[in-house]
């Protein structure tokens, strides 16, 4: 996933497949052909909550002991950047007793690091799928020793969009998906990236992460702080999403930046920033400055007319949000505020 539009279209939204569904369909299709000489087409699975989608082929090809089958990925209205891609997936009878075997084609990436659900060196293919995959063999062809090699042409390119090179996933993409649904902007998928990106972390032995809510705010916090790629997370709106899990799965200290806006909603207690779920208390950010904002209809603009005191105290309440989510953790705060030429402006540091 890439990070999701200010606003999402009007109306019913059409909701789509996960990467995981589609080779998992792909792959019944393939082994049909296997078993019984075609493959299904169009093919049809049972989702984990029962749901049966049918799947159209847009590919297939077959030789001696294999075939192989592919998907047109439709995630429906949710930006997400593998709509629109080939999942191809090849089922290739094994040795007799080697198991089901899952591989990484071209453009599926290879777990390089700890911390996430999958063994360093194994490719990219998550637990739910392999389980979605596997309970298609075991209906069609129990027992059977197989080679199962997934292929997403192009997702190597496309990764570079993604969570995956910070990481440690190189190569392509993740195959993904709990469910096997895509629910247009449920931001699920970046909240799972948020969660995954702090296992990474902490497995790797950091003790000190940086959220940042977007890219120039990351760059003045690496810039002030030094923290390595890894120890980095793309938070955007989600500020809940680390505080929640970070609460859970603590680190020693946390380093939270982001432009005055998103911090005086975090100051206010907004745990999602976005503008349609939080707006800035113009009074509240008043108090903060100890004067008057007459004139002021954004918190870039009261920051133009108090100045860095208001930026200051902005990152003091954001602080105070953030360690009250935090409570007994024992993680240690500090907040910056970041203008739009990526320098800091305020701080307030627990640490």
């Amino acid at each position: 996933m890439t990070p999701l539009p200010a606003r999402k279209p009007e109306g019913a939204l059409r909701r789509g497949w996960t990467t995981g569904a589609c080779a998992t369909a792909a792959l019944r299709a393939a082994l049909t052909a296997l078993i019984r000489g075609a493959p299904e087409d169009p093919v049809a699975i049972t989702l984990p909550r029962g749901e049966r989608p049918r799947f159209a082929l847009a590919a297939f090809r077959s030789g001696p002991g294999w075939a192989e089958a592919g998907i047109v990925k439709d995630a429906g209205d949710d930006p997400d950047v593998t709509h629109g891609a080939l999942i191809l997936t090849r089922a290739a009878w094994g040795a007799p007793g080697s198991g089901i075997r899952f591989h990484a084609g071209e453009g599926v990436g290879i777990v390089t690091r700890p911390g996430l659900p999958l063994a360093v060196g194994e490719p990219a293919i998550n637990p739910a799928p392999r389980a979605m995959m596997t309970a298609q063999i075991d209906e069609l062809a129990p027992g059977a020793d197989l080679a199962v090699t997934i292929a997403i042409p192009g997702g190597a390119a496309i990764a570079r969009r993604t969570w995956n090179p910070r990481l440690g996933i190189r190569g392509g993409l993740s195959v993904l998906g709990t469910t096997g649904v895509v629910r247009p902007y449920s931001c699920a998928a970046w909240i799972a990236s948020i969660h995954r990106g702090i296992d990474v972390a902490r497995a790797a032995g950091l003790d000190h992460l940086g959220a940042a809510t977007g890219s120039t705010s990351e760059a003045a916090l690496r810039a002030a702080r030094g923290l390595p790629d890894h120890a980095m997370l793309d938070m955007g709106d989600f500020a809940g999403g680390v505080l929640k899990y970070l609460a859970r799965h603590p680190v020693a200290r946390l380093s939270i930046a982001g432009g005055i806006g998103k911090m005086a909603k975090l100051a206010q207690g907004a745990l999602d920033l976005h503008s349609a779920r939080s707006q800035v208390d113009m009074d509240a950010l008043a108090g903060r400055a100890g004067r008057p904002l007459t004139g002021a209809g954004t918190a870039l603009e009261a920051l133009e007319l108090a100045g860095p005191r208001l930026a200051d105290a902005v990152a003091e309440g954001a602080r105070a949000t953030a360690e009250a989510v935090l409570a007994g953790s024992g993680v240690a705060v500090e907040v910056l505020v970041v203008d739009r030429q990526g320098r800091i402006v305020g701080r307030s540091c627990g640490f």
